[in-house]
């Protein structure tokens, strides 16, 4: 039946619709965290070779945060082999400050560090920046996924992994923090190949025609498309479209997903826009 606050639930008559180089200065000290542990002082660095002052393309900061040697070292040959600058740290604390010092574009992290917990470093980062986080850890289990993008991770990536895919989604990361348009506002419009959707007017077109949507599934739709490309998490879905209540109830998403490939799909057994990441949760795509 229909909830009272408005939210439909699909187990209630809400049915899915079958119609459808100078030195820097020394590196800042950081506000107190919890998490964060002692650490020797870092060398001085070069400042930042950004490309402004010479009037070329700024190129991508990188920072690889990892304790194995081995993949440190392969990260940075492939990075630097394609034209990426790179900071490493092998600890949270060093991390955090690099960050603070280097402003990277993108982080790298693997969460089992020596010194403190990788999700931890993701709190300490959301704490003052939005930069991407891609987590690179041998850590498997759907929770311990779901804990990491719950803290601020955008992405993730298990050990042992591809250079190819792990490169391609750092890409990927990278484009969807660029500023949309030049006052780097939110986009009120989102046009893919097939629909559009007005977040303003709350409306979604297809081939010249507006697509009704139930309230639920607009709510849905609606967080997935502010967070384009974002990989958000089924807790996370849950929880802001039907309640602080909620967190487990996975074949709500699985109901209202389908209505949505059905009505905005080409071919909604094969979706485009709306992937499923198994076990961790979903990710709109434009393209």
């Amino acid at each position: 039946m229909n909830r009272p606050d408005g939210r439909d639930r699909p187990d209630g008559r809400d049915r899915p619709d079958p119609t459808d180089g100078r030195d820097c200065p020394d590196l800042p000290d950081l506000p107190d965290h919890p998490d964060r542990r002692d650490s020797p002082d870092l060398p001085r660095l070069p400042a930042p070779t950004y490309a402004q002052q010479k009037g070329r393309t700024p190129m991508t900061r990188v920072l690889v945060v990892d304790d194995e040697p081995q993949i440190v070292r392969a990260l940075v040959i492939n990075l630097k082999a394609r034209k990426y600058e790179v900071d490493a740290a092998p600890d949270g604390a060093t991390a955090l400050q690099l960050a603070a010092a280097r402003h990277p574009d993108v982080v790298v992290l693997d969460l089992g560090l020596p010194d403190m917990d990788g999700v931890d470093v993701i709190r300490g980062l959301r704490g003052w920046t939005r930069v991407p986080i891609l987590v690179l850890s041998a850590r498997h289990t759907s929770d311990e996924k779901v804990e990491a993008l719950d803290a601020g991770a955008d992405d993730y990536v298990t050990k042992p992994f591809g250079m190819d895919e792990l490169l391609a989604r750092l890409r990927a990361a990278v484009r969807r923090a660029e500023p949309v348009g030049q006052d780097g506002g939110d986009q009120v419009v989102v046009e893919t190949e097939g629909f559009t959707v007005d977040l303003a007017a709350k409306k979604v077109h297809r081939e010249g025609r507006d697509v009704r949507l139930t309230p639920t599934e607009w709510h849905l739709l609606e967080v997935l498309v502010r967070n384009g490309g974002r990989l958000v998490s089924q807790r996370q879905l849950l929880q802001e479209v039907w309640g602080p209540s909620y967190g487990t109830e996975t074949n709500y998403l699985r109901v209202y997903m389908a209505q949505l490939r059905r009505k905005l799909e080409a071919d909604p057994s094969h979706p485009r826009h709306f992937v499923t990441e198994p076990g961790m949760g979903y990710r709109f795509e434009r393209a």
